[in-house]
């Protein structure tokens, strides 16, 4: 088969040639229009569930709407957990599918679900919503407006009017969330004392506002061939006009609304949450992009967009995008790993030019690395998956390897040509022929060394969930980039070197070796005579180090994945419950001039409390700052250290640090944004909010523990007004006449709308703010008891209370998170600290119970598969050498590089940051497969020599020498090629390929080394038996005598 290939090659070489200049077009065609982003579409598919219930409490939004909407989803097809948030007024619900559910299926199972329990929510209960379909890292820009004259209210219009629905119409763009400044309304504030002086009943003045400023249709009038449309225009947004509404009249006397209320334009209240940008008032707006949308062309559309709303904007507003750009994020990813191709790509070209001293030998072995990686993004896109830098960083990887089969077959092709030249003239054969023989010689090796380092990539594909959504794409990419690399050593390379080694050089002076290879052989025999000579030794010390190197191995720390470095800071700052939203902006405020005082940070941005219908849900007491920053001098743990030692100065606040895109990660792992979540379910919040502190309290001490917080659940003021129902009979007063004065007169309640030109405001109904300023006067509030005015306090009982806050729950059990991040320490040392102490210390009530969320599980799933699946592919890896070799012995032998590689790998992690994350093992697999290819050469040339008639020491000795050049010229390629990325691991984009890069550099510069002597002891150690054996006679049981001689 093989043969065949490259023997169609040979023949149609114009063909093969024109085939590759099509695929380098089309490739890069492919490459510059795909999509690029930071990451693998990570989403867990996640239904957000949003229900608005005005005005209730905690409690009760739990009880009369979280828990009906929990139960009917817990049961659905697919379903992996349900959490839930019941807040003052707000509830919402977060649906968890299984990994790769159709996010469309999902949604389509909660709106069925959904629709049977519309029926037993409360009538006053808005309907439930499914937040927009967006992705876990969809946030894609805030955008700040701030002014120096235009107010507030006038910034929050222009936000929600002008800019917000520019927006929404790009296509890509799911939902566009504004906070901050003042939601314009037009009020009737009502006078309780002229309602007295009057006699007007809330009743009469109700009828009277609802719906009032809507216009009447009056049919149509047909005359003098006309068509007339009659309407009755009562729609009015002048404030005199909407006060001169009758209400009732006496004596003839006409009662006006402008009599018994103030008809103005406010502020609407309770505002839900403020915004500020660089300590500034300000109005900031989340933009949020749909799923697989290239996150670079929406943000330059949106750049368009925002650059042409600018100049219809008033010339003091100013619009910034400074406060988070995920753009920014994802430009300087790429760039870095791109910078790794290319710096990789130049060592390989060094590598290349100084061991073959040959330019035409260096281009035919470079063409392979465009053509593998354009071929590797085709892949990608024939895929449906995108540019990122998880895809990117596997052909990072690849780089070194791709030439390694080229140099192979063009190094055995160059030798053939030149022992084929130094033949008498008789005696040579045809340039096509003797390159046809020299590429025959090599195809099974190229083949197998290709095929066992797909096997040892395999491990990747067997993750599940959210390690195996991100790391898919870079085994992919890997994979393809190799396959196609051995395509084109098995087609286009043979063709090459037809056309460009086929005449000898000018001048008849006979060809040698390169200078630099001569004078490495030299040296290579003296040293692997001496280790012939001194074989226990080499062994004996060879085994210490192995020994030392399973010590350290265990000795590690772990960690899911490497930290990002986002250029960006995600500060959480939430201080008590029941705080006002004024002093919780206080807070934020100092927060925000601390930050500033960093000389790193460039901008900030706050969001304190939450936009309407934001599934962010945060209270008032919650603020969160993003602040963008450039490193100069100091490191981001530097920087990271002196702002946690700033904040310390905010009293009673918890304060958590985390970035952007990780905070996100963390959230969807564990519902919590911190790296380790330990969750507390039972049924009394103080109870649980008391234990909450007791673990605190015992583990805040553990070394590596930072921005350790307990879930605020304390609880928050009332006020409770309960009817006294038999006074209540004996004014005549209902029920729902008592619901309607403490809902219109206290909350407020919006009656109509106010149109200009085509912006729609809310008319609201309330009591003026004077009456309802203290409790004091709340109670003094006079209401209408059917004609008679009297004090609320007469029919109501007023008093204060507390009630919980915010209750949080998960899969129908409420929780509290004690929540941790990790600084300076590894995930896994500093989870099982917690574990151990939580056992020992903390005593649970009956019916209480801890489970523990974040990375770590996700690292202790990972682990346990990789470990399970690459014992399997150490056994693919196995049978495709004992296919080749047809013998035991040899196979073993060339496995024993997997741990020669092994040594290089644990040093290199132990002396960078000692930390075992994910891709490091995968690192790790993934050396094995590149390790086995240098003693597949070996041990190939071996046996051809021995056939030839050598003796097996012989064989040894001109076998290593005869190997030595392509053995090192490709694993300089390979290991040089991750330089770039091993070193600039801290450079955003890189932090994930960084550590898979150490290691497979590390283990290659070992193995590469001792396997150099190492296997040459063996074999002839191995072989010697065997052979007395073979002496010994042909007979049956001698055989098995072998057998078990060689075990």
């Amino acid at each position: 088969m093989l043969n065949k290939i490259i023997k169609f090659s040979l023949n149609n070489r114009i063909v093969v040639l024109v085939a590759s200049l099509l695929l380098m077009l089309a490739g890069t065609y492919t490459a510059v229009n795909m999509e690029v982003d930071v990451f693998p579409d990570l989403n867990a598919p996640t239904v957000v569930v949003m229900t608005e219930a005005r005005g209730m409490a905690p409690e009760e939004v739990e009880r009369l709407v979280t828990f009906p909407v929990e139960t009917a989803l817990n049961g659905a097809t697919d379903v992996r957990r349900v959490r839930s948030s019941s807040t003052t007024g707000f509830s919402i619900v977060w649906v968890e599918f299984n990994w790769g559910t159709d996010i469309y299926r999902a949604r389509q199972i909660v709106s069925e679900k959904l629709a049977v329990v519309n029926d037993q929510l409360p009538s006053n209960v808005g309907n439930p919503t499914l937040g927009p379909q967006s992705s876990i890292l969809g946030e894609l820009m805030i955008i700040g407006l701030t002014a120096d004259s235009t107010s507030l209210q006038d910034l929050r219009t222009v936000a929600d009017w002008t800019i917000r629905p520019r927006l929404l119409a790009t296509g890509g763009v799911a939902q566009v969330t504004v906070l901050g400044g003042e939601i314009k309304e037009y009020q009737i504030l009502l006078d309780p004392g002229k309602m007295k002086h009057y006699n007007v009943g809330l009743n009469e003045v109700i009828d009277v506002v609802t719906e009032m400023n809507q216009n009447a249709a009056g049919g149509v009038l047909y005359e003098y061939g006309n068509e007339f449309i009659i309407r009755g225009v009562l729609s009015t947004n002048k404030i005199p006009s909407l006060g001169k509404a009758v209400i009732k009249t006496v004596n003839d006397v006409p009662i006006l609304i402008e009599n018994i209320a103030e008809v103005k334009i406010g502020d609407k209240a309770p505002k839900l949450g403020m915004a500020s940008n660089d300590g500034k008032a300000a109005v900031l707006i989340t933009v949020t992009k749909q799923p697989a949308t290239s996150t670079l062309e929406l943000t330059d559309k949106l750049d368009a967009s925002l650059a042409d709303l600018q100049k219809q904007l008033p010339a003091d507003v100013k619009v910034t995008t400074d406060i988070f750009r995920q753009a920014r994020f994802i430009d300087s990813s790429i760039s870095n790993v791109q910078k790794s191709l290319y710096e990789g790509g130049i060592f390989v070209v060094i590598v290349l030019v100084i061991f073959l001293m040959n330019a035409r030998t260096t281009v035919i072995s470079l063409v392979t690395i465009p053509l593998s990686l354009v071929f590797a993004i085709l892949s990608l896109k024939f895929m449906g998956l995108t540019i990122n830098t998880m895809s990117l960083g596997g052909m990072a990887i690849a780089i070194g390897s791709l030439v390694d089969d080229a140099i192979v077959d063009v190094e055995n092709v160059f030798k053939r040509l030149r022992e084929n030249r130094q033949k008498p003239k008789g005696q040579q054969k045809a340039v096509l022929n003797v390159v046809f023989d020299a590429s025959k010689e090599v195809r099974m090796p190229i083949l197998n060394s290709t095929l066992i380092i797909i096997a040892s990539f395999v491990p990747l594909f067997f993750l599940s969930g959210m390690e195996g959504r991100m790391l898919a794409p870079l085994g992919i990419a890997f994979i393809m980039a190799l396959i196609a690399s051995t395509i084109v050593a098995l087609t286009l390379t043979p063709v090459l070197c037809s056309y460009l080694l086929g005449k000898p050089k000018k001048g008849d002076k006979p060809e040698s070796e390169p200078y630099v290879v001569r004078k490495l052989k030299i040296v290579y025999e003296k040293a692997l005579r001496w280790t012939l000579n001194h074989k226990k030794w080499v062994l004996g010390g060879t085994g210490a180090v192995l020994v030392v190197t399973v010590i350290i191995f265990f000795s590690l720390g772990r960690s899911f994945l490497p930290p990002f470095n986002e250029g960006s800071f995600t500060v959480n700052i939430s201080s008590m419950p029941g705080i006002s939203l004024e002093e919780s902006d206080k807070m934020g405020r100092i927060a925000e001039d601390i930050l500033l005082s960093i000389p790193e940070v460039q901008t900030v941005g706050r969001k304190t409390g939450r936009a309407e219908l934001d599934e962010h849900a945060l209270g008032v007491n919650v603020s969160e700052i993003e602040a963008p920053f450039i490193l100069d001098k100091r490191s981001k743990d530097e920087v990271l250290a002196e702002i946690r030692e700033k904040m310390k100065v905010l009293p009673g606040v918890n304060i958590e640090i985390g970035a952007p895109i990780s905070h996100r990660i963390d959230a969807m792992l564990s519902g919590t944004r911190a790296n380790i979540a330990i969750k507390l379910f039972g049924t009394d919040l103080n109870k649980m909010f008391s234990i909450g502190n007791q673990i605190k309290a015992n583990i805040q001490d553990i070394d590596g523990i930072a921005d350790l917080n307990v879930e605020q659940q304390v609880e928050r003021p009332q006020l409770k007004i309960e009817p006294k129902r038999e006074v209540m009979a004996k004014y005549g007063i209902t029920l729902p006449d008592f619901a309607k004065i403490v809902n219109v007169m206290l909350a407020g309640e919006v009656v109509s709308q106010v149109y200009e030109e085509n912006r729609s405001f809310d008319l609201t109904l309330k009591v003026n703010d004077d009456s309802r300023e203290t409790a004091e006067r709340i109670k003094n509030l006079i209401v209408d008891a059917n004609g008679r005015k009297i004090p609320l306090s007469n029919i109501a009982e007023v008093t204060s209370s507390t009630g919980p806050n915010t209750i949080n729950r998960e899969n129908v059990a409420r929780k509290i998170v004690i929540s941790a991040n990790v600084s300076g320490r590894d995930l896994r040392g500093v989870v099982n600290d917690i574990q151990d102490i939580v056992n020992e210390k903390i005593v649970l009530p009956e019916g209480y119970h801890i489970e523990y969320g974040g990375q770590f599980e996700s690292e202790q799933a990972a682990s346990r598969t990789l470990l399970i699946t690459s014992i399997f592919s150490i056994l693919a890896i196995f049978l495709l050498l004992f296919a080749q070799f047809k013998s035991v012995n040899q196979s073993v032998i060339i496995l024993l590089n997997l741990p020669l590689a092994l040594i290089g790998g644990v040093f290199a992690i132990f002396f960078t940051s000692g930390v075992m994350s994910i891709p490091a093992i995968i690192g790790f697999i993934s050396l094995f497969g590149i390790a086995t290819r240098n003693g597949m050469l070996l041990i190939s040339r071996y046996n051809d020599l021995v056939n030839e008639g050598h003796t097996k020491l012989e064989a040894v000795m001109i076998g290593s020498l005869d190997r030595l050049n392509p053995i090192l010229m490709t694993a300089l390629s390979s290991g040089l090629a991750l330089t770039p990325l091993a070193l600039g691991g801290d450079l955003p984009g890189n932090e994930i390929q960084s550590p898979m890069a150490k290691v497979i550099l590390g283990g290659l510069l070992t193995s590469t080394f001792l396997n150099a002597f190492i296997i040459p002891i063996m074999y002839l150690l191995t072989n010697r038996k065997v052979a007395i054996s073979e002496v010994l006679g042909d007979n049956e049981p001698e055989v098995n005598n072998t057998k078990l001689e060689l075990e």
